[in-house]
């Protein structure tokens, strides 16, 4: 028999750094999750992602056990990390582009967010990076 499922809840939070501090220990608490367990997994299983934000799927069941799936780092945050900014353009398309990313980066930044994005091939997925970036004021050159 399967569990009943009480609550999914969806976080992002740093990669092997997670704390029970907000955004984790409110989310979780309210539903009775270990907080203590969830956050050590998280971080064994994040650890790689060394301070990326990291989005998690949390499915908290009647028995108040847990399980969750990690998901790929947000576009802009890869963008960013590529680009070498600390944020994109307060004012996209009114002052000129705040950084640049080469279609090579982005292909990369595709492959790796491409099993989270509604996209049929790589070129599709390479075509929304590119839309993300732009929108945040990059310049996508060759």
């Amino acid at each position: 028999m399967a569990k009943q499922i009480t609550a999914k809840i969806k976080i992002q939070a740093k990669g092997g750094q997670a704390t029970p501090a907000p955004p984790v220990g409110p989310a979780l608490g309210q539903h009775g999750v270990n907080i203590g367990q969830f956050v050590q997994q998280f971080n064994e299983q994040t650890r790689q992602y060394n301070g990326m934000i990291v989005p998690a799927e949390i499915t908290v069941y009647a028995d108040r056990s847990f399980s969750f799936i990690l998901k790929s780092p947000p576009a802009a945050v890869l963008l960013k990390q590529a680009a070498g900014l600390a944020k994109g353009s307060g004012t996209t398309g009114k002052e000129e582009p705040v950084g640049k990313v080469s279609k090579a980066q982005i292909a990369e930044i595709a492959q790796t967010k491409m099993k989270d994005l509604n996209a049929f091939d790589a070129d599709h997925a390479q075509r929304i990076i590119a839309g993300t970036a732009r929108s945040m004021g990059l310049k996508v050159v060759d």
